[in-house]
C-alpha cells in the first residue's frame, strides 16, 4: 500500500511537468500576449493606456513622451506596433518578463512555482495567491454542493432503476433523465432566473452573489440560511443534467452484479432482498461509482459553472480562467493550471485509494 502510494507520488512530478511544458510553449506560441495586447490598448486609448503600467510620475511622462512621438518608431514582431517607439516597446517586455529568452521564462516560473509563488497579474494588481483565494469560496460552494447532490440523487434512482429493470419506472425515468441531460445547464439557468429570480414571474430567489449585502451583520443561522437561500438557483441549474450519466452507471453496475453467482447463492440461503442488495451487491456494484467521486468533485468545481458564475453573477475560479485567458494574463494561466493540475493528480490517487476502501480485497500492490 504505502510502497503504490509512493510510486504514484512520484509520478506527479514529471507528470505535471509535461502539463506544464506543453501549455506553456504553446501559448507562448499563440498571437495575442500580454505585451500586444498593452500595445493596443496604447494604441487606442494613447496616454490613459500607458498609465496603467507606469510606476510613477516621472516614469509616466517618459511613457508619454514616447507614445507621444510615433513618427520613428517600429513595431518589430509585435501586431498592432506600428508607430510606436522602440523604447516603449523595450520597457512593456521588461515589465511583463519578455525581455528574457523562452527557455529562461520558463525555467523562472517552474523555480517560482516549486515553493508555490505564483507571481502577480499582469491586469489586476494582486497576487495570483489571492485571487484564487478570494475566489474559491464560489467555486467550492457549487463544486461540493453540485457532486453531493448528483451522487445523492443517482444513487438511490440507480438502484431502483436496477431492481425494476423494464417496468414503467424505469422506462418513464430514463425518458426523463435523456430529457433532462439534453437540456444545457446554462439554458435551464435562465429559465430558473425567468421564473423565481424576478425575471418575468416570480421573485423568490436573489439573482446574483454568494450572499446578501448584510450578511456579516446577520446571526449564525440567518448566515446559513442566507447562503443555501443564494445557492438554490445555481446548484439547481448544474444539478438539473448531470446526474443522468451516473444514475445509468449505477444502474448498470448493479444489474451486471445482480445476476452474479454469489447473489443467487445469497438469495437461495434464504436472505432477505435488502440484506442481499445492500450487503453483498452494493459493495461491488458501487466500486466503480464512489471511486470516481473525487475526479467528479474536480471536474465540476474547476470546468463546469463558467456560464453558471455568468449568469448569476458569481465571481469564482471559472470566470476568473475565462478573463485570464481572454487578456492572456499569463500568471492567472499557468499559475491556475500549475495549483489545479497538481490537486487534479492527487485526486486521481485519492480515486484508487477510495477504491481499496470500498473494497479491502483490491491490492494494487499485488499487481503484476
Amino acid at each position: 500500500m504505502l510502497a503504490y502510494l509512493f510510486r504514484r507520488l512520484l509520478l506527479v512530478v514529471p507528470t505535471l511537468f509535461g502539463i506544464m511544458v506543453i501549455n506553456f510553449f504553446v501559448i507562448q506560441a499563440a498571437p495575442g500576449g500580454p505585451v500586444e495586447q498593452m500595445l493596443s490598448q496604447i494604441q487606442g486609448t494613447s496616454v490613459d493606456a500607458t498609465e496603467r503600467f507606469s510606476g510613477s510620475s516621472s516614469g509616466g511622462e517618459t511613457v508619454r513622451s514616447a507614445t507621444a512621438d510615433t513618427s520613428g518608431g517600429g513595431g518589430g514582431a509585435y501586431r498592432g506596433a506600428r508607430g510606436l517607439p522602440k523604447e516603449l516597446i523595450e520597457r512593456i517586455e521588461k515589465m511583463y518578463g519578455f525581455d528574457k529568452p523562452i527557455l529562461e521564462r520558463f525555467v523562472l516560473m517552474m523555480k517560482n512555482y516549486l515553493v508555490f509563488d505564483f507571481g502577480e497579474s499582469f491586469f489586476r494588481n494582486k497576487r495570483v495567491v489571492d485571487l484564487v483565494i478570494e475566489k474559491m469560496p464560489v467555486s467550492i460552494s457549487l463544486g461540493l454542493w453540485t457532486t453531493l447532490l448528483v451522487y445523492f440523487i443517482s444513487i438511490p434512482l440507480g438502484i431502483a432503476k436496477a431492481v425494476r429493470d423494464g417496468s414503467r419506472f424505469d422506462l418513464a425515468s430514463s425518458t426523463t433523465l435523456i430529457v433532462l441531460n439534453a437540456i444545457p445547464g446554462f439554458l435551464f439557468a435562465l429559465l430558473l432566473v425567468v421564473l423565481f429570480a424576478g425575471g418575468s414571474y416570480f421573485k423568490w430567489f436573489p439573482l446574483r452573489g454568494l450572499v446578501s449585502d448584510g450578511w456579516s451583520a446577520m446571526g449564525p443561522l440567518d448566515k446559513v440560511l442566507d447562503y443555501l437561500w443564494h445557492m438554490v438557483l445555481p446548484i439547481g441549474a448544474m444539478v438539473i443534467g448531470g446526474f443522468a450519466t451516473l444514475t445509468f452507471l449505477t444502474k448498470n453496475s448493479f444489474l451486471e452484479e445482480i445476476h452474479k453467482q454469489y447473489v443467487l447463492t445469497a438469495r437461495a440461503k434464504g436472505l432477505a432482498e435488502r440484506r442481499v442488495l445492500y450487503g453483498h451487491i452494493f459493495r461491488n456494484a458501487m466500486l466503480i461509482v464512489i471511486a470516481g467521486f473525487p475526479a467528479a468533485f474536480v471536474g465540476v468545481l474547476f470546468t463546469g459553472s463558467l456560464l453558471i458564475e455568468v449568469i448569476f453573477s458569481l465571481d469564482g475560479i471559472g470566470l476568473l480562467g475565462f478573463e485570464a485567458a481572454l487578456n492572456r494574463d499569463y500568471p492567472i494561466m499557468f499559475g491556475t493550471l500549475y495549483f489545479f493540475g497538481l490537486i487534479g493528480l492527487v485526486m486521481g490517487i485519492l480515486g484508487d485509494l477510495m477504491y481499496m476502501v470500498v473494497d479491502p480485497r483490491i491490492d494494487f500492490e499485488g499487481r503484476g
